[in-house]
C-alpha cells in the first residue's frame, strides 16, 4: 500500500529557531516514519522579499545551516526527500498556469501578505507581483509532488487553502489531477518571540536558534520579556501569558518543576532569576542534543550537499513526470506535437 505524500519547507533565510521547531519541525520528524516525506528549500521564495542579488548570495550560503538543522533535529533523508527548489525549473511553469486559476483579489486579501510586506519593509503601494503571487508558487510547490498532507504553521494555513481552491478549480476545467490537500498544523502553531511582543521571527531579533550555544541561549532568557507589572519578587505574577512560562511548557521536561514555579511565581515567592535560570537549564537540555548531532552532521565533509543533490534528482524526475501530465491533460502538449508532425512529414 502506498504511503501518502507529505510536502512542507522553509525559506533560507538563515538558521532555524525554536518557533520553527514546534511549527513545523517535530511534526516532520514524527511523520516521516508513516508518510512519503519531500521538504521544499524554498530559495525561489527568498526573491519574493528579497530580490537584490546579495540576499540571493546570502541565501545560498543559509542553505547549508538549514539543512544541517533539519539533520540535526531528526529528519533522516533516507526517509525524507530534501531538495532545492530552484533546481526544478517545472515548478515555474506550473506556478504560471495556476495564476490563470485565482483571482487577484483573492491573493491580496491573504492576511500574510502584508505582514510580509511590513516584515520585509515594503509598504502596500510597492508591493512587487511576485509578492502577491507567492501562494501561487507555494501551491506549485504542493502540488507538483501531489502532496495529502501539508505540515505549516498557523501563518501559513490560509495558503493551503489556496492550494485546495485551485486544485479544484484544475480538476473541474480538466478532469481529476490533483488530490485535494488537508493541512497539519504543529500542536504549538506559532511561539511568541523573546520580546513577549510578537512571533519569533528572524527579522525581529527575537529568537533563539537551535544552533545557539548554551552561552547565547543564557544571555538570550536574561533579557527575555516577563510580567511587567511584576516589578517586585513580592508582587504576585502572570503565568499564562508569560513568555518564560510558555517556554518552560513546551522545553521544560521537568514538569513538577514547572508547576512549583507558575505556584511560586503567582504568590510573589520566586525571583524572575530563578524562573529563567531554570528555563536556561531546560532550553539547554533540550538543545543539547540537537547541538551534538550538528557537530556530527558538520564532521562529515560533502554529506549535506550530497543529501540535497540526491534529494533533488529525485523530485526532478517526479516533477517532470508531473507537468508532462499537467500540460496534456491541459491539451497544451497537442499544439507542439500537431506542429511538430506536420513539419516532419513536409520535410
Amino acid at each position: 500500500m502506498l504511503k501518502k505524500k507529505i510536502l512542507t519547507g522553509d525559506r533560507p533565510t538563515g538558521k532555524l529557531h525554536l518557533g520553527h521547531y514546534l511549527g513545523t519541525i517535530q511534526n516532520r520528524v514524527a511523520l516521516q516514519d508513516k508518510y512519503d516525506c519531500s521538504i521544499l528549500i524554498a530559495d525561489l521564495h527568498v526573491l519574493t522579499t528579497k530580490p537584490q542579488k546579495e540576499h540571493i548570495l546570502a541565501s545560498r550560503n543559509h542553505i547549508k545551516d538549514m539543512v544541517v538543522d533539519y539533520l540535526a533535529c531528526g529528519i533522516d533523508p533516507e526517509k525524507s526527500v530534501i531538495y532545492l527548489q530552484s533546481a526544478i525549473p517545472a515548478v515555474c511553469e506550473m506556478s504560471l498556469y495556476f495564476q490563470m486559476l485565482v483571482s487577484l483579489n483573492r491573493l491580496t486579501g491573504l492576511p500574510s501578505l502584508k505582514e510580509m510586506a511590513r516584515s520585509a519593509h515594503i509598504d502596500e503601494e510597492s508591493i512587487p507581483l511576485g509578492l502577491v503571487a507567492y501562494p501561487v508558487l507555494q501551491t506549485a510547490d504542493i502540488l507538483m509532488s501531489k502532496a495529502d498532507l501539508v505540515p505549516v504553521g498557523k501563518d501559513n494555513e490560509a495558503h493551503v487553502e489556496l492550494a485546495r481552491l485551485i486544485a479544484r478549480r484544475f480538476n473541474q476545467y480538466y478532469g481529476e489531477f490533483f488530490n485535494i490537500p488537508e493541512v497539519v498544523v504543529g500542536q504549538c502553531p506559532t511561539l511568541v518571540g523573546t520580546d513577549g511582543l510578537n512571533k519569533m521571527s528572524k527579522s525581529l531579533n527575537n529568537t533563539i536558534f537551535l544552533s545557539d550555544s548554551a552561552a547565547d541561549v543564557a544571555k538570550k532568557v536574561k533579557k527575555m520579556y516577563t510580567d511587567p507589572n511584576r516589578v517586585h519578587a513580592h508582587i504576585p505574577g502572570e503565568v499564562e501569558k508569560n513568555p518564560v512560562f510558555i517556554y518552560h511548557r513546551w522545553f521544560n521536561s521537568n514538569q513538577e518543576e514547572v508547576n512549583d514555579l507558575k505556584e511560586r511565581y503567582q504568590k510573589g515567592s520566586v525571583t524572575d532569576v530563578e524562573v529563567k535560570d531554570k528555563l536556561t537549564v531546560a532550553l539547554n537540555n533540550f538543545l543539547d542534543p540537537i547541538r551534538e548531532k550538528r557537530n556530527q552532521v558538520l564532521s562529515r565533509k560533502g554529506y549535506v550537499e550530497e543529501v540535497i543533490y540526491e534529494g533533488t534528482l529525485k523530485m526532478s524526475e517526479i516533477a517532470q513526470e508531473n507537468i508532462k501530465q499537467m500540460r496534456s491533460v491541459m491539451g497544451i502538449s497537442g499544439t507542439w506535437n500537431k506542429i511538430s508532425r506536420v513539419a516532419r512529414a513536409k520535410s
